[in-house]
């Protein structure tokens, strides 16, 4: 009930406020400010899976100018020689203009990443995306490409029979627990049912061998999947895990030190808005804080202002 009502709150809280708390989550607004993260990671035998922020565009325009960005991102990648992929939202790329035009795009991206020998995530949205992000998946690997993976959001209740249709294909599988806000019909809403479906979830891509980026803070979860690792004696090819950047940073390097594979998602983008909003709406005490920050004496939040000049 406190986390609904904080969530409501959010849009009261000033944009320079979000932003402060937004840099934690967000390697910055431009693309050297992303690679200089990734070389810092890789320095630290951590991989990279790098989104530029920006998603349901409305103009081919914009549609175009983010497929260039990432053919920019690819290219800046390899020159650099760094250890990282990249992840991308169909909706930045046109789903909601045309879906031959999206596909064109996204399949630009993945034909110059095949050439860069570079891996790309399609990122999972909200629901009424489901289907049709799957169903491009399934289009580009009709059509030859193996590079690419999609993601499957373990509080969606048909997330055990997608990864059944998946199967086929030995899909790389990034399995979250799922951010966005979706309606009791179609997705638990307990926090121990998610955790549930999640193990569950992961078990099944184990069974069908199919490669698991385990991305969860979650201690609870990474336990779990740590335990099933030995079990199974799993190599680095059958999995990774994957974390926010700015979450649970010591935790993620002590798995590093024990050897396990990991990734880190690093966005960068003037359009760090919205993901910002939705990381705090993941975390109510960082949320809890801000609003108190928000709401707090004039004379201290004159300070804030004239702190940032």
């Amino acid at each position: 009930m406190l986390n609904a009502v904080l969530s409501k709150l959010l849009p009261l809280i000033p944009r320079p406020i979000v932003w402060r708390v937004a840099q934690q989550y967000i390697a910055g607004e431009t693309l050297d400010d992303a690679l200089r993260v990734i070389r810092h990671l890789n320095a630290h035998n951590i991989k990279a899976t790098v989104d530029v922020l920006g998603e349901f565009v409305h103009s081919r325009q914009q549609a175009t100018a983010a497929r260039d960005m990432y053919l920019t991102v690819l290219d800046a990648l390899e020159a650099q020689q760094l250890k990282s992929g990249i992840s991308v939202k169909l909706t930045s790329l046109g789903m909601d203009i045309d879906e031959d035009f999206c596909y064109d795009n996204l399949k630009a991206v993945v034909a110059k990443a095949r050439q860069r020998h570079r891996f790309v995530r399609i990122d999972m949205e909200n629901s009424p995306y489901t289907t049709r992000t799957l169903q491009m998946y399934k289009r580009l690997r009709a059509d030859g490409y193996d590079n690419v993976g999609v993601v499957i959001q373990a509080y969606l209740k048909r997330s055990p029979q997608d990864i059944e249709d998946l199967a086929q294909y030995r899909a790389s599988v990034r399995l979250c627990k799922g951010i966005y806000n979706e309606p009791p019909e179609i997705a638990y809403q307990d926090r121990e049912e998610i955790r549930a479906q999640f193990k569950k979830l992961l078990l099944m891509l184990f069974d069908y061998q199919m490669f698991a980026a385990i991305a969860t803070h979650d201690e609870q979860l990474i336990r779990f999947a740590i335990a099933e690792i030995h079990k199974r004696q799993l190599t680095f090819r059958s999995y990774e895990f994957q974390m926010l950047l700015g979450v649970r940073e010591r935790r993620r390097n002590q798995l590093v030190r024990q050897g396990y594979p990991l990734r880190v998602y690093v966005p960068f983008g003037k359009d760090w808005y919205g993901y910002s909003i939705r990381r705090l709406k993941e975390n109510p005490y960082m949320l809890w804080s801000i609003i108190k920050n928000t709401f707090r004496s004039p004379q201290k939040l004159l300070k804030t202002k004239s702190d940032k000049g």
